[in-house]
């Protein structure tokens, strides 16, 4: 993955990250050596976030089927936590 720092970010500007992503699919920002942030294009972080939220559905609808779940009101709900602290 390409790494790109802090000082070239902020000599060459997005010109950096661009110039990154025609190589890699992410490229990584690294601020005072450290590998701090990633960046990619739009269309593949949507990408992400909506296979994210699909994995999130899947083990919520496992959950459900194995009975993994509490059905009770918003107020039972509330009691509960507030007497778990």
């Amino acid at each position: 993955m390409r790494v790109v720092t802090a000082t070239d970010l902020k000599a060459k500007g997005v010109a950096a990250v661009e110039a990154g992503l025609l190589e890699d699919e992410e490229v990584i920002i690294s601020v005072r050596g450290r590998n701090t942030y990633v960046v990619m294009d739009l269309h593949k972080y949507t990408k992400f976030r909506e296979d994210e939220l699909e994995i999130a559905l899947l083990e919520a609808r496992a959950d459900i089927e194995a009975g993994r779940y509490f059905d009770s009101s918003v107020n039972d709900h509330m009691q509960q936590i507030s007497e778990e602290l």
